[in-house]
């Protein structure tokens, strides 16, 4: 439907073989064996139950993650795609992104994967440090994240993406641009570079490690962000940088404002209707009640006066304008309930404007929460 935004599907497999330190995500440690066929036909079940809010549109882009996807079988992966396609009319090009952690015997199945009609795989590198990896509790080392990287790029794919950290306990400068003149070396088209940051309710938020200190993580970003350009990566989002057309287009649909039906344990979704109602679902997030059935934990209406923070919110982490029109049509409110809110973004330097749209400026990216500020509701 013309007037509706771009749908994507994104998929939730809940379990990992051990809980990083610093994870937040709705992620839970394997007791026992994955059961892959169950908990796919609950995730065909869930899909059931939302198909009437696709409202007739193609899925244009599938992301798997987790916790760890990787440990589905690839026979499970097989079901699970067919199932979807069965349902859901995918658009000729869907780009269909699977998350995977290296280790040989994940790297194994990725082919099965492909097969199964994975054509992007993100894969959670996050150091090439030893010491780090241990830090962060993570399973695989060194020489399996660079395999795990030679392996994607040998198969084909469409694209591949490396997940990489900085700002990690006790990293130096050199350490952090190390990691990152390791990740180039592997030429992934797709790079997401982000700081790590410490949440509440994980291990690292209830006994914190020393972290580099700000000008050490301004350096980190400084230089680092010269190599990414200086080898040939655009920074097109906050924490990723791509090739020149290898944008992750699903995280696109995401900052863009598009609508994404969420299944599986902990999944978001938000959805537009025609009368400009958006609403928001959230499912289950422990797989005990998942799979027992309970798919949907709740589901709101976004507030017509929450819409405009949300909207930017989303539109502002890209470096890409924003057309000006894409409010109206995302949002369905007229320009003039944030003329005020964008004057003073403009007056304070934060954005530029013209007739067709609104750019960030570097100022906005530099305070890009007091930018985002100006447009929270009042209470």
């Amino acid at each position: 439907m013309a007037d509706l935004p771009p749908l994507s599907l994104y998929i939730h497999i809940p379990w990992c073989v051990q809980k990083c330190p610093y994870c937040d995500f709705n992620s839970h440690a394997l007791k026992g064996d994955v059961p892959h066929d169950e908990y796919v036909s609950h995730l065909l079940r869930d899909l059931d139950n939302e198909l009437p809010a696709a409202q007739s549109r193609a899925v244009s882009t599938i992301f798997i993650g987790g916790g760890t996807p990787s440990l589905l079988s690839g026979e499970a992966m097989q079901t699970l795609l067919d199932g979807v396609r069965e349902r859901l009319p995918l658009a000729a090009d869907a780009e269909i992104t699977m998350e995977a952690n290296p280790g040989t015997v994940e790297a194994g199945r990725f082919a099965a994967y492909q097969a199964a009609g994975v054509n992007r795989i993100s894969i959670g590198v996050q150091s090439f440090n030893q010491e780090k990896l241990q830090r962060l509790g993570r399973i695989h080392g060194p020489e399996e994240a660079k395999r795990a990287a030679l392996l994607a790029s040998s198969l084909g794919l469409r694209s591949f993406n490396l997940d990489l950290m900085h700002g990690l306990p006790d990293q130096s400068l050199e350490e952090a641009l190390s990691d990152l003149r390791q990740a180039i070396a592997l030429n992934p088209p797709h790079l997401s570079w982000y700081q790590l940051t410490i949440e509440p309710n994980t291990l690292f938020g209830s006994r914190p490690p020393v972290l580099p200190d700000d000008d050490t993580l301004w350096d980190i970003f400084e230089q680092g962000d010269k190599l990414l350009s200086a080898a040939g990566y655009q920074q097109y989002e906050t924490s990723a940088y791509a090739k020149p057309g290898y944008q992750c287009q699903h995280n696109l649909n995401y900052w863009r404002f598009g609508d994404y039906l969420g299944i599986g344990c902990g999944a978001h979704g938000k959805i537009t209707w025609p009368d400009n109602r958006i609403i928001r679902r959230a499912k289950t997030r422990h797989p005990r009640g998942y799979m027992a059935g309970k798919y949907l934990d709740r589901e709101h209406k976004v507030a017509v006066a929450d819409k405009p923070f949300e909207f930017f919110m989303n539109r502002f982490r890209l470096s890409e304008p924003v057309p000006r029109s894409d409010f109206l049509q995302l949002t369905g409110l007229g320009e003039t309930v944030v003329r005020p809110q964008l004057d003073e973004a403009i007056a304070q330097g934060y954005l530029t404007e013209t007739a067709s749209q609104w750019q960030v400026t570097q100022r906005g990216k530099l305070f890009l929460n007091s930018l985002l500020g100006l447009f929270l509701a009042d209470d």
